[in-house]
């Protein structure tokens, strides 16, 4: 977040799994924690999504393999998601006695109260194709060509766009929401003014004018 240079973060794992979510025995030791000490906790898993939703960075899910519970949480919050076919999603957290708590906060804004509904409520899992159809993800590549796809994908928002009208497009998004219909046009407004004053808008209006590719760093 702090590196000028970068612009977007590939998230992507090891393994079979992309994330099967939490630990089933660790969360079993949680349970003899005080309630404040399980606020705490899960206080840490609200922070660490929070931070991936709110960068100022493009963040891509490169998903590999399996996404289930607090892992399709992960590919949720990513702007961009791209999976292979045979990845495995679902929130399956009612099916063990536990509930979707953080992931959901996310999960509605992205895909909307009635598909979050279905699948919240169902533990059901389902496949990528699925996935792609309810909003979850983007794209769906074969293994062999989702490393290729995700960095010709991540290449060309590097070439293609400006770091910083993305940056704000994101804050955008993230704070518009919270807002009445006056607050948010009322911010908007703000925004596109501190947007024609910058660096990278002047810089793209005149490449634009003078019929120059533009140079983005």
């Amino acid at each position: 977040e702090k590196d000028d240079e970068c612009k977007v973060i590939v998230l992507k794992a090891q393994g079979k799994a992309f994330c099967a979510g939490a630990d089933l025995a660790y969360l079993q030791k949680l349970q003899s924690n005080s309630l404040e000490e399980n606020e705490a906790d899960s206080r840490n898993l609200m922070n660490l999504f929070n931070r991936i939703y709110n960068s100022p960075k493009v963040v891509i899910a490169q998903i590999q393999g399996h996404a289930l519970a607090g892992g399709c949480g992960l590919a949720a919050l990513a702007d961009f998601s791209f999976s292979v076919p045979e990845a495995k999603f679902g929130y399956t957290e009612v099916r063990i006695g536990f509930v979707p708590a953080i992931v959901m906060v996310y999960l509605l804004r992205k895909i909307g109260e009635g598909k979050a509904r279905s699948i919240l409520l169902s533990g059901e899992v389902f496949d990528a194709a699925k996935a792609k159809e309810l909003g979850l993800i983007n794209h769906v590549s074969q293994a062999g060509e989702i490393e290729g796809e995700v960095y010709d994908f991540a290449q060309g928002l590097i070439k293609g766009n400006s770091g910083q009208s993305m940056a704000l497009v994101k804050t955008m998004i993230s704070r518009v929401q919270d807002l009445s219909l006056a607050d948010a046009l009322d911010y908007a407004v703000k925004s596109n003014a501190l947007a024609r004053e910058s660096k990278d808008c002047k810089k793209g209006i005149a490449a634009f004018l003078n019929k120059e590719n533009i140079q983005w760093d």
